[in-house]
């Protein structure tokens, strides 16, 4: 083979695989455009699935309950149609990630979730690490316990002196119930569904919830009941009321605000009281 025949052959090989490369790079920044592209399209929400009625878990997608993430379950309740509110809005498809409490904060911070729609309150601690949206819920703070049980016809606080009450990890509910006299602090559980079983079986007196976890616990279990205490527990509002989580900086805050805002009182009453009377028995 001749000189000028080897060097015009390594000349073309060297343009072809160039060529080559060039089309393997615009496939991959395409299949990545495409990627960003979808994640954009969907709103990825988190929430336990198991605080009824602001979140539950059920079998099918009745009563506009959303298929929860890598499951064949459904999520319903309060904060499931707040969530499809704000994905509309934004022009999303809602995404439901069951997640536990604790893990809330840290799947929100890395991304692995958009938003936590959850029940949750804007405390000043959390406010630190994450924003919230303006509130889309208030409620106030009673004291779940048994029917016809020892403390079933309390009225204040020290009507529990010496009770054994608990609630969830790590949340306000869970802080007040030092303001109980005397009052037996019993390790915070990991959720309700937990407090309800130990309700029931005596190893609690009661525990502390909101009043729309309190009337579904007594709506789905004769065995409860609820305490709305005359003079109760002291609280700053945004130890009852509820917003929606987002990373710091979340530049759709503005347009999700609006549209909670546009949710009116008596609405936001009608759909606690649907939430309520669609829970899961077992919830």
């Amino acid at each position: 083979m001749s000189k000028k025949l080897k060097i015009l052959m390594t000349t073309l090989l060297a343009v072809l695989l160039l060529a080559a490369c060039g089309k393997s790079d615009e496939g991959t920044s395409t299949s990545s455009s495409t990627s960003e592209s979808k994640e954009s399209d969907v709103l990825k929400v988190g929430l336990e699935a198991g605080y009824a009625p602001f979140n539950w878990t059920q079998q099918d997608d009745s009563n506009g309950a959303v298929k929860i993430e890598g499951s064949q379950e459904y999520a319903g309740g309060y904060d499931v149609e707040i969530a499809k509110r704000v994905a509309d809005a934004l022009g999303k498809e809602l995404v439901i990630v069951k997640t536990e409490w604790d893990g809330l904060l840290p799947a929100l911070q890395s991304g692995v979730i958009d938003a936590i729609i959850a029940g949750m309150s804007p405390t000043d601690e959390r406010k630190e690490v994450i924003d919230f949206s303006d509130n889309y819920y208030t409620s106030q703070f009673v004291i779940v316990t048994k029917t016809g049980g020892e403390y079933a016809e309390a009225k204040t606080l020290e009507d529990f002196a010496g009770a054994k009450i608990t609630s969830q990890l790590n949340t306000t509910n869970y802080a007040v119930i030092d303001q109980i006299p005397d009052v037996q602090k019993e390790v915070a559980m990991e959720s309700f569904s937990h407090m309800r079983v130990a309700l029931e079986s005596g190893a609690i007196d009661g525990y502390v919830a909101e009043r729309p976890e309190a009337v579904s616990a007594s709506t789905a279990n004769e065995n409860f009941t609820y305490i709305e205490l005359e003079e109760g527990f002291k609280t700053e509002e945004a130890d009852t009321s509820v917003a929606i989580g987002l990373k710091k900086g979340d530049k759709n805050i503005d347009q999700i605000n609006e549209t909670l805002n546009a949710i009116t009182e008596e609405e936001r009453q009608q759909i606690m009281d649907e939430a309520i009377a669609n829970q899961p028995a077992a919830q």
